[in-house]
């Protein structure tokens, strides 16, 4: 006997309709530095206690350096980016930690908690590559972009149930297919595009951060050129957290004159910052970094 694919309930897509856009419209943020409206919906405090939960985690299962030049170069690198941060650091402690690990990676956790694995250290190869690196890690934290990842998560998992109920009157293979179409959806048309939306302005705001800093803002292309050569075989930019390493060598290309001009109003020509959101926070000729 012949069974309908039965009728799909509306009413569970309009409560998450209105649901949807209470939410959005009562969580709403601005990024520092690009005015970006963004949806976070847990205090500072909240996202701090998680940051440091997670980043002694991972420092109690790594190996940490204690001491040497690359501790002594990120620590420094740190510091300087995090001064010129100051106009827009909610007051982070921050720390900066060194693991040893072939990962070509770093990590900045919210709450001012960066660490810099030493397998990135070649490919950065001198202290202003270093500085696009960590100057892009600080910026992820200042951003809050783990906190809007967490919120665009959870409304995925919310319309996920949303759609399940409306799909409840329906034969189940009918239910699989548009979960699953429904599931690749939000992955590839919501969260990859956020993420690569995140990275963008991370790369953005990590360049002016550095600039101020008075680090040189032309090597991070170049870094992106050498990241290039170290990644053979990265999935397709739409199928990818990350931009492309072309995509973002052609945007630091772009905003290069922007970052050239910043870098010129901050420091003089002995690499002194000689203006500095934070008062009496001047970096010297001395606190220079070797690699």
């Amino acid at each position: 006997m012949y069974r309908g694919r039965g009728r799909l309930r509306l009413w569970p897509i309009a409560i998450f309709g209105i649901f949807l856009i209470y939410y959005y419209f009562s969580n709403q943020q601005e990024v520092p530095l690009t005015g970006r409206t963004q949806l976070v919906d847990i205090s500072r405090e909240q996202e701090m206690a998680l940051g440091l939960q997670s980043y002694q985690q991972i420092l109690s299962r790594s190996r940490v350096a204690s001491d040497g030049e690359a501790v002594r170069a990120v620590r420094l690198v740190g510091q300087r980016i995090a001064r010129a941060a100051a106009d827009v650091d909610p007051g982070f402690q921050w720390e900066f930690n060194v693991i040893v690990s072939d990962q070509v990676n770093a990590f900045a956790l919210p709450g001012g908690k960066v660490a810099v694995y030493t397998g990135i250290l070649p490919v950065a190869k001198n202290a202003d590559g270093l500085a696009a690196v960590m100057g892009h890690e600080i910026a992820h934290a200042i951003a809050r972009h783990g906190a809007e990842r967490m919120a665009y998560q959870k409304l995925v998992q919310f319309g996920s149930m949303a759609a399940s109920v409306a799909l409840g009157g329906m034969d189940m293979e009918t239910q699989r297919m548009v979960m699953g179409a429904l599931g690749v959806g939000s992955q590839y048309g919501v969260l990859l595009p956020f993420s690569r939306k995140h990275e963008t302005e991370a790369d953005y705001m990590g360049l002016i951060f550095l600039s101020r800093a008075c680090f040189d803002p032309a090597e991070a292309p170049r870094l992106w050129q050498r990241m290039a050569k170290v990644s053979r075989g990265a999935p397709q930019e739409f199928l990818s957290t990350h931009p492309s390493h072309e995509t973002r060598i052609r945007q630091f290309q772009k905003w290069m004159p922007m970052a050239l001009e910043i870098r010129k109003r901050y420091c003089d020509a002995d690499g002194n910052m000689v203006l500095n959101p934070a008062r009496g926070a001047n970096v010297r000729a001395s606190e220079r970094v070797t690699m």
